[in-house]
């Protein structure tokens, strides 16, 4: 097993310091710097002092998952302007550039579909659903790089539980946040918005499925998928889908932009998996951000405890 408890390290010890983005440009990153020009509870009562204090308590002290590895974490300049987000440009460093002015409050997730208790939850509703804990993930990107992050939040299957799937509910479908006035580069991006994904609904209830608010000990920034977003680390990157506004529970599995983009390249599962390449490339390599030499790629990531949830099926057939 290559997943093990974190060391009690500092973001002192794994970051240099010139490249942490202060809270303030995180609170600005989440749409709320200023927000006392507005009316209204929630998100964006995280501006005034009182709730400003609240907001810095989500993110200190946090539990130190069991789940997470050991390995040695990329800065947060390198997660932060390096990223897919097609919705704001499709170089590595479009998103840090065009997406610094992107509204996140008020924001709201509606969990709808096959469950008994529907929901619409705030932002301050998800930081007040579970204790949030650190998890330090390895992720694989589809185009041959990986990255080590410690990301913010808790279980999927929190969520789901409060809204009681039905019996129905074999699978999770997923929306992110589309407008095209806040999002002008994504007439170039060549895929359908608003971006979906899937999941079944067994993969979502497992404990390393994250529904994340924060990175790096603060809330994400914009290029990272504020205010909150999911995290699938036994599947590449695009599985974890950024800035989401809609889950519905539903009996049949959902599209996915990239699978209806090309199927023959973007299977639904989409598991992190050496011996099924790319059409266009190989996936056994990869390359992790920052390094020169390449590693093996790990079957499911090397996350060992999602081999279960597909015992029986071809890897290969179901990519």
């Amino acid at each position: 097993m290559l997943i093990r408890k974190a060391p009690e390290l500092t973001y002192a010890d794994v970051t240099p310091k010139s490249v942490y983005l202060n809270r303030r440009k995180f609170l600005r990153g989440m749409g709320i710097v200023g927000a006392t020009a507005f009316a209204g509870k929630g998100l964006l009562d995280l501006a005034l002092p009182s709730q400003a204090a609240f907001a810095a308590a989500q993110f200190t002290g946090l539990v130190k998952s069991p789940f997470s590895t050991t390995e040695k974490q990329n800065t947060l300049n390198d997660v932060s302007h390096y990223n897919n987000f097609y919705e704001f440009g499709t170089e590595k460093s479009d998103p840090a550039k065009y997406a610094q002015n992107f509204k996140t409050t008020p924001w709201t997730v509606s969990v709808e579909g096959e469950v008994a208790k529907p929901r619409k939850f705030s932002m301050e509703g998800i930081l007040k659903i579970a204790p949030l804990e650190e998890r330090i993930y390895r992720h694989r990107c589809v185009e041959r790089w990986s990255i080590v992050v410690p990301w913010i939040g808790f279980s999927f299957s929190t969520v789901a539980n409060l809204v009681e799937p039905t019996p129905k509910a074999r699978y999770v479908a997923f929306q992110t946040f589309f407008d095209s006035h806040q999002m002008p580069q994504a007439k170039y991006g060549g895929i359908d918005f608003p971006y979906v994904e899937g999941l079944r609904l067994d993969e979502a209830m497992n404990p390393l499925a994250l529904l994340c608010v924060g990175m790096y000990g603060d809330a994400l920034p914009p290029q990272d998928g504020a205010p909150v977003r999911m995290i699938v680390p036994w599947k590449y990157g695009y599985k974890s889908i950024k800035s989401l506004v809609k889950i519905r529970f539903q009996e049949k599995e959902p599209p996915t932009t990239w699978n209806r983009y090309s199927s023959s390249e973007y299977g639904f599962y989409s598991n992190v998996n050496p011996n099924v390449d790319h059409p266009r490339w190989s996936q056994s390599k990869e390359r992790r951000l920052g390094e020169f030499l390449k590693r093996p790629t790990l079957i499911f990531n090397g996350y060992d405890q999602v081999a279960s949830l597909y015992s029986g099926m071809d890897l290969k057939k179901n990519f």
